[in-house]
Parts: structure tokens; C-alpha cells; sequence
């Protein structure tokens, strides 16, 4: 409701100031149809940008205007009449479609939508020239030679002006009026009433110049159109409505109306000038502005028409390609090929041309190809990842289902582990399982690099370590047949870090061996400690080395890790460290939930950064 109200009063209070305020300023020079009338364009802007309410509105200014400057209220009434019927004609007719046009709102975005403004502005400016004049010849009777065509200078004129710089205001705004669309099936007859409407209009206009006419000719000229405009204002707007995205073309007409309007202004200001310079000439106040009025129309008309043929050659050599280019906008879709169909038949009209919209279309079409190409590419690249992704969680499966899944328990001792791999497959592994009745087996090992390689190395180590258990107990012989295994086979002169230890629950001797992998953790005198154990070499590099056993008297527990654990890096870079990891260990009780507590502190370190090796950890504890 407030908006529509807004749209009546904008026009009402516009009306009123113009014309009454001009009047009273300008008096007597302003007399209706003599002199400059601008308030005559205010029916044309108002009924073209606000429809109904626009014209309604004016149709009460300028019903209260005529009354405060002193006309009889049946002049005024007749006259706000003929003000809102030619206002809401510009309405109805801007919103008709006459050539299978595209409909939109008043903007001035091409060539064609320039001719329908125009058009529409000179038609209606002859119906109210016709009318106007009459609204005080019916109520005071005299004959007239032909039509005051200062009445259409002025309309056409003014109504160019607030017709265009309203048409500014409302685009930036984004304040249209739009009619509600309805379907009709009558749009045969209104054409009809239209078409007869122009030939009368046409007629008349050509009989004011010939004959002189009564009372009785002026009031049928008037009732006969004022009820075919009132027909023809009852017509339904059965069209869609488009709102067109600003474009070149927009801003070049915008620059042909801006000139446009600036020479308008300066005429004016010339004709004053000369007017005051040379008032030798004897032209009167009415004469001049009548010469004002001619001479910007001749201008207009003589800027206008070569303007607009220059805007033809650009619209079709220049805009209507780079229209033609950017549909690609509707075809493009994030990881989806373009769709070439009618596409590229589109740009085929402009590739052999031999100019910028010629090389502009053949790169488009290469461009197109290229994408789509592209595209294809991707997706046989995306299925190839995913099959790798899918293996990949198999092999993460297998390479888990390796690794010990139950917590060994009893009165002898507690043994459990933990890895986490930094992808999806890693190079960490630990193992422990019962070789009989009396004797342990724990091993942890670490191959170089990550992924699938180290993933296949670590599982052909663990599957040589189970098997080498089963007939031999020598921690440093099974270490030399695993070492001279995979040196013979090691293509991709690959190594990994062992460390095996068998722990006797009847003795309490741990017998191990170690191939170059950390120092354990163990706990001695309540507190715990790095192993004091010889080195050896990593497996894989030298064949039939000879690897060490050496034997301790496991009192209390064993903890073996990786150095994902101890290179485990902040945001400073610092690593964790065997110290830190010794300290974890004496600070706290290793109970079932030692693992995750240790984790916890190891994350709380890095401040969840992200690592690039993997984590594992195995414990043995008494």
C-alpha cells in the first residue's frame, strides 16, 4: 500500500510544483500552450515509470494545478481527464508487443527499444495535443484554424527529458512498475482499436491544417478519442516480462541520450542569448520559445538519425556478437563438459570473418573444444582415482587385519599395540603373538617411505618373521635371513628398521636382536629409561651381515616405538622427542588407557598439525 501511494504522490507533488510554481514565477508568459510547458512531459514520464498510479497521480496534479491558477473546475476536471488517459496510454502501449519483440521495463537498451521510446512519445504527444486544447474550447467556444502545435513541442520535448532521466533513476534504483500478466484472446481486437486510433489521430491532425472548426467538430473529435483511448486502456498485458542484465549496448545508448540532453539544454541557453542580443528581431516571448522548441526538434532529429544508423553498424557488427559469445555463461557448469549443441553453430556465423569477432569466435570454439577435452580427461582420471582409492582401502583393511587385534592378557604379562598410518596404507608395523607354551614374540618395525611400497614391504617382512619363528628362536639368524631375503629382492633398493625381541615368561629373559631401529623404553628401578642396545644396520642394505643377540632380565615393562612417535612436529618445528616421551611414561601409570592418554599429549604438543609419518607403538608390560 505505501508503495503504491508513493507512486501517486511522486507524480502529484512533481506536478504541482512544475506547473503551478512555473505559473507563478513566470506569469503571464506560462499561459497554457503558450511558452515553455514543462509540466507536459510530466504525463509521459509518469504513466511510462509508475503505470496506473503515475498516471493517476498526475491526473490529480494537474487537477488541482488548473484549479490554483484559476481555471473553472469542469476545465480542470477534463483536463486532469485527458492528462491520465494519454499517461497510462504510454503504460499500456510500452508493455504491448508489436513485432515479437522482447518486453521489458522502460530501459533503453538497444536500438529498437530507443525507436518503441520515441514512437510512443510522439504518438501520445499527438493525443494530447488533440485533447488538451479542447478541454477549454468545449467549455469556451471558438473556432481554431489548426492544431497548437506548441502543445507537441512541448510534450516531445519535456517528455524526452523526464522520460530519460527517469528511466536512469528508476534502472539504479531497480523501482518499476510491472503489470500483473493475464492471458488474452483479444489481442486482435485491441490491435484494431489501436490501429484505428492512429488513423484518426492522423486524420485530425491533418484536418486542423485544412478546415476551421465549430463546437459541435471539436467535441466529437474529443469523445472519439477519448473512448477508443479508453478501449484501448482496458487491454490486458498477456506478455512476459523480462528484466535485461545491464550491458555495451545500455551504455552506448546512455551516451547518445546524455548528448541528446546537453544539446537540448544548450539550445536553450543559445536562444535565450540570442533573444536578448538581438531584440531587433521583434520575436516575442511565445516566438521565441516556439523557435526554441523547433530548432532542438530539427537538432534532435539531425543528431538523432545518424546517431542511430552509427548505433545500427555497432549493434550488428559489434554487440550482437559479443551477445552471441556470452550465452556460453548458460552452458557452463563447474566439472561439467559444455554442451556444443546449437553453441557452436552459433559462433560458426562469425569464424571466417577477418576481424577481431572472427578471431574472438574461432578461440571461442577452440576454447570449447579444448574444455571439453579437458573435462573428458578428468573424468577418466577421477574414475582411475577412485578405483585407486577403493584398492587402497583394501589394502588398509589387509594391512590391518596384520596387525594383533586382541590385547594379550594374563597372570605373566600384558602386551598391546598401536599404529596409525600417515595414509592410507604406511610402513609401520608391530606384531606379537605366542611361539609355545613359555616363549613371546614382539617385533616393530619401520620400512622407509610411505604408501604402498612400504605397506608391501612391511607385510612381506612380518610374513618372513612368523616364519622364521616357527623353527628358529634367534632373534639375530631370523634378522639375517629376513636381511639377505630382501636383498635379493629389492629392485627399489628399499630398507626397513626391525627391532624382535622373545621374552621367556618362565625366565624373564627378553633375547632380542635389533636392525637399526630406535632404542626401547624400559623400566628400570621404577623409572624408565632408554635400552642401552647395539644398533646394528637397517634391512636390505648389505647382504649376510652379521646381526647381534643380546639378552636382559625383563623386571617391570618394554615399550618399542617408531619415530613417527618422536619426530612428531609442532607449529615451531620442535619434535617431540625421546625425552618428552620418556617423561610421558614416568608421569604416568601405564594402565589400558595408556595409548590414548599418549596420543592426546603428543596432539596437545603439534597442536593437531598435521604429520607425515607414521605412528606405532607397542608395550609390553609385566
Amino acid at each position: 500500500m505505501k508503495s503504491k501511494l508513493k507512486r501517486i504522490l511522486i507524480p502529484f507533488m512533481l506536478m504541482i510544483i512544475i506547473k503551478f510554481g512555473y505559473y507563478i514565477v513566470l506569469s503571464p508568459n506560462s499561459i497554457n500552450g503558450n511558452g515553455l510547458n514543462p509540466h507536459m512531459g510530466l504525463a509521459f514520464a509518469s504513466g511510462l515509470l509508475l503505470g496506473p498510479y503515475g498516471a493517476l497521480g498526475v491526473g490529480l496534479g494537474d487537477i488541482l494545478s488548473n484549479i490554483l491558477r484559476g481555471y473553472s473546475l469542469n476545465i480542470s476536471l477534463l483536463s486532469g481527464l485527458v492528462n491520465f488517459i494519454v499517461s497510462l496510454l504510454c503504460y499500456k502501449l510500452w508493455y504491448s508487443q508489436f513485432y515479437k519483440e522482447e518486453i521489458h521495463p522502460p530501459i533503453l537498451v538497444n536500438l529498437s527499444s530507443i525507436v518503441k521510446f520515441l514512437a510512443i512519445l510522439i504518438f501520445t504527444g499527438l493525443v494530447f495535443s488533440l485533447l488538451e486544447p479542447e478541454t477549454i474550447l468545449i467549455f469556451e467556444p471558438k473556432s481554431v484554424a489548426f492544431i497548437d502545435f506548441k502543445f507537441l513541442l512541448n510534450y516531445i520535448n519535456f517528455g524526452l527529458i523526464f522520460g530519460v532521466i527517469g528511466i536512469w533513476i528508476t534502472r539504479r534504483l531497480n523501482y518499476y512498475c510491472l503489470p500483473k500478466i493475464s492471458n488474452s484472446s483479444k489481442e486482435l481486437f485491441y490491435k484494431i482499436i489501436l490501429i484505428l486510433l492512429v488513423f484518426l489521430i492522423i486524420l485530425f491532425v491533418s484536418d486542423e491544417f485544412i478546415f476551421s472548426h465549430g463546437i459541435l467538430d471539436v467535441i466529437t473529435e474529443f469523445l472519439i478519442l477519448t473512448i477508443l483511448s479508453c478501449i484501448f486502456l482496458t487491454k490486458p498485458i498477456s506478455h512476459k516480462i523480462s528484466i535485461p542484465k545491464k550491458a555495451t549496448t545500455e551504455r552506448i545508448m546512455n551516451i547518445f541520450l546524455f548528448i541528446a540532453l546537453i544539446l537540448l539544454f544548450l539550445i536553450f541557453l543559445l536562444m535565450n542569448e540570442y533573444v536578448d542580443v538581438m531584440p531587433d528581431t521583434n520575436l516575442s516571448y511565445d516566438e521565441s520559445v516556439w523557435a526554441y522548441l523547433f530548432v532542438s526538434d530539427m537538432v534532435l532529429i539531425i543528431f538523432l538519425i545518424p546517431a542511430g544508423f552509427v548505433l545500427k553498424v555497432i549493434d550488428n557488427t559489434l554487440i550482437k556478437p559479443m551477445l552471441s559469445f556470452s550465452e556460453i555463461e548458460d552452458y557452463i557448469h563447474e566439472g561439467e563438459k559444455i554442451e556444443t549443441e546449437g553453441l557452436l553453430d552459433l559462433y560458426s556465423k562469425y569464424t571466417d570473418e577477418d576481424n577481431e569477432i572472427g578471431k574472438l569466435a574461432r578461440s571461442y570454439s577452440d576454447l570449447i573444444t579444448y574444455n571439453n577435452n579437458y573435462i573428458e580427461n578428468i573424468n577418466e582420471i577421477e574414475s582411475e582415482r577412485e578405483r585407486i582409492k577403493a584398492e587402497l582401502g583394501i589394502a588398509e583393511r589387509i594391512q590391518k587385519s596384520n596387525l594383533p587385534t586382541e590385547v594379550i592378557k594374563n597372570r605373566f604379562y600384558n602386551v598391546f599395540g598401536y599404529s596409525k598410518p600417515a595414509k592410507e596404507v604406511g610402513g609401520d608395523f608391530y606384531d606379537y603373538f605366542e611361539i609355545d607354551d613359555e616363549n613371546l614374540a614382539i617385533v616393530i618395525g619401520d620400512a622407509s617411505g610411505k604408501g604402498v611400497p612400504a605397506a608391501l614391504l612391511t607385510t612381506t617382512t612380518q610374513t618372513l618373521i612368523r616364519e622364521s619363528l616357527a623353527h628358529l628362536k634367534d632373534p639375530s639368524k631370523i634378522l639375517c635371513r629376513i636381511n639377505n631375503h630382501i636383498c635379493r629382492y629389492n629392485s627399489e633398493n628399499m630398507f626397513i628398521t626391525l627391532w624382535l625381541g622373545i621374552y621367556n615368561k618362565n625366565t624373564n629373559i627378553l633375547t632380542f636382536s635389533n636392525a637399526g631401529h630406535n632404542r626401547p623404553i624400559i623400566k628400570k628401578d621404577d623409572k624408565f629409561e632408554l635400552l642401552d642396545v647395539n644398533a646394528g644396520i637397517v634391512l636390505g642394505i648389505l647382504e649376510d651381515y652379521e646381526f647381534t643377540t643380546s639378552e636382559i632380565d625383563l623386571k617391570d615393562s618394554i615399550i618399542l616405538y617408531t619415530d613417527g612417535i618422536t619426530d612428531a612436529k609442532n607449529n615451531n618445528n620442535e619434535m617431540y622427542g625421546e625425552q618428552k616421551l620418556i617423561d610421558f611414561f614416568n608421569k604416568n601409570t601405564l594402565n589400558d588407557n595408556i595409548i590414548n592418554e599418549l596420543i592426546e599429549d603428543i596432539n596437545k604438543f603439534t597442536q593437531d598439525r598435521e604429520q607425515f609419518d607414521d605412528m606405532t607403538l607397542l608395550i609390553l608390560k609385566k
